[in-house]
């Protein structure tokens, strides 16, 4: 009989560890800090006849400041730099592309109800501009254009405050390659879209609470 309830005290602690565990992760931060590092690809469409980028490029760097209104609803502004270089030219030609967008932010975790308690998934999307600048003596053909970003990050708890993610993301630029006569003359020119994926870190600066 000891034994029998010995088991039954075991089973209980584990029920009550894992509802506890799965109050305390799938509570939403009111503001969370973002920062992430990855890799990027930017599509060939966007450059002059006969250039394209190397397919990965490093780095891609995220900084990100988030507000959930509830807990399934939010809003975040965020900064992206991408660096990325071309491929069959000599010197060889990096460019810097940064970008700032406004993005709305959606949860669908408690929708899905299979996720374990330390996962949540985070979709996102927005508008924003661009900018484009190639290095050296090409600076003269950056652009700059409006964006559209959307993405889906999938979090890990690793506590109450922080957790890491893995963030990939398409941003859609809303403008067209120009006609270079001659060609060469728009080396480094960049009017395209570019797909990422980062690693990185989320902390909450406002505690573990409920936003509605």
């Amino acid at each position: 009989m000891k034994l029998q309830l010995r088991h039954n005290l075991i089973l209980l602690s584990f029920i009550f560890f894992g509802l506890y565990a799965q109050a305390q992760f799938k509570a939403t931060s009111k503001w969370k800090a973002l920062i992430a590092l990855g890799f990027n690809y930017p599509t060939t469409d966007g450059f002059v006849e006969g250039t394209y980028a190397q397919a990965i490029n490093f780095p891609t760097v995220n900084l990100g400041m988030q507000h959930m209104f509830k807990r399934t609803i939010g809003v975040k502004l965020d900064y992206g730099f991408n660096r990325f270089k071309l491929e069959e030219i000599s010197p060889e030609v990096k460019m810097n592309y940064s970008r700032i967008n406004v993005q709305f932010v959606f949860d669908p975790t408690e929708y899905l109800g299979f996720l374990p308690p330390r996962l949540r998934t985070i979709l996102h999307g927005g508008p924003g501009f661009s900018f484009v600048k190639p290095l050296g003596n090409l600076g003269e053909n950056k652009q700059s254009y409006l964006n559209v970003l959307g993405g889906l990050e999938v979090h890990y708890a690793v506590s109450e405050k922080v957790s890491v993610y893995v963030d990939t993301a398409y941003i859609y630029g809303f403008t067209s390659l120009n006609d270079y006569d001659p060609v060469l003359s728009g080396l480094g020119a960049f009017n395209g879209n570019v797909f990422n994926v980062t690693l990185g870190l989320a902390v909450s600066l406002s505690g573990c609470q409920y936003c509605d």
